[in-house]
């Protein structure tokens, strides 16, 4: 039987790569997913490539306004939220001595600031059993240049896994992180050197010498967010290939 038959998640920024893999995965194993992310394109698309059990919102992680349709439509399609996975971000390098508050600003509020938020607005929706998955990176413990507020951001959900793992323990709400390494994503091309350039140097400070596929980090989301996971809450499950390891 599949392991999440009948449960209601949401996810943010599911239109592509990590989220999008999440999404199908937990649509595999028998959840409604809630897809959300700013651009309708790639709304329709991902919408296209998952199939069934799906329903996507046009709405920006950043703008607290947009959260809150967001928790209105979960609320009256289907009342109750079983599964929480905060996914949105970008990556956007700058080094200390071109860092600008308007990137260090955008890079806060979609990926420190917006987590915080679509948490407490579905809060009042999950009930004992519930799974928040917080989607951060290996990087949030590792020393890249070029990465201040980046790696900032996620080594704020670090704690907030630690802070909502002992506030929500009454309520029977886990609250995990999930670390992954450098994915084969349409993420790698936004980044400033050629995507060739991008993935040899990774893969060349990565143990297992590739980058990961996003359908391997979507099997670790799924072990967080079923129960298959049961006696985890406050972790950081790391998927990084070991580069943060070694």
């Amino acid at each position: 039987m599949p392991t999440l038959t009948d449960k209601i998640a949401v996810i943010s920024g599911g239109t592509t790569g990590i989220g999008l893999a999440i999404a199908q995965r937990l649509v595999a194993e028998g959840a409604h997913v809630f897809i959300f992310g700013r651009r309708q394109a790639q709304l329709d698309e991902a919408v296209r490539l998952i199939g069934r059990n799906v329903t996507a919102i046009q709405a920006d992680a950043a703008n607290l306004d947009d959260l809150d349709r967001v928790a209105a439509t979960v609320r009256d399609k289907k009342g109750v939220v079983d599964i929480v996975v905060s996914n949105a971000g970008f990556t956007e390098q700058a080094p200390i001595d071109t860092l600008t508050p308007e990137h260090f600003d955008k890079a806060f509020n979609l990926m420190a600031r917006g987590p915080v938020f679509l948490v407490q607005k579905l809060l009042p929706m999950m009930t004992g059993g519930g799974s928040i998955v917080l989607v951060s990176s290996a990087m949030h413990g590792m020393g890249i240049p070029g990465h201040t507020a980046y790696a900032a951001t996620k080594a704020a959900l670090r704690s907030y896994a630690r802070t909502w793992a002992a506030e929500f323990k009454d309520r029977g709400i886990r609250v995990n992180m999930l670390s992954p390494g450098v994915t084969d994503t349409p993420i790698l091309d936004s980044q400033t050197e050629t995507r060739e350039d991008l993935v040899n140097m990774y893969q060349s400070m990565v143990p297992i010498g590739r980058l990961a596929r996003a359908e391997e980090i979507a099997n670790a989301a799924l072990f967080l967010a079923s129960d298959q996971s049961s006696y985890m809450t406050g972790s950081d499950l790391m998927i990084d290939g070991g580069i943060a390891q070694v």
